[in-house]
């Protein structure tokens, strides 16, 4: 079966996200002063062959861990469609 991996990469709560806070500022500049906080990731979808959706997630859970995210700086979460 075909399965659909969406893998979303976000920077670790605890770091600063300069292209956050620049995004952050180029909103309150156009006047849209109710946010209060811009975090920008990636989102990635992968397009697995797989046996189960259990061998889909660890493939993708293999990806995001060895190539896909630093995990240093960044967590991932992983949906399996």
């Amino acid at each position: 079966m075909t399965f659909t991996a969406l893998i979303n990469v976000m920077p670790l709560k605890e770091l600063l996200d300069p292209q956050g806070k620049a995004v952050l500022s180029g909103l309150n500049n156009l006047g849209m002063k109710g946010v209060h906080d811009v975090r920008i990731g990636k989102h990635i979808s992968l397009q697995i062959e797989a046996a189960s959706k259990e061998e889909a997630y660890s493939i993708a859970e293999a990806a995001s861990q060895k190539l896909l995210a630093n995990q240093v700086m960044e967590y991932f979460e992983i949906t399996i469609q």
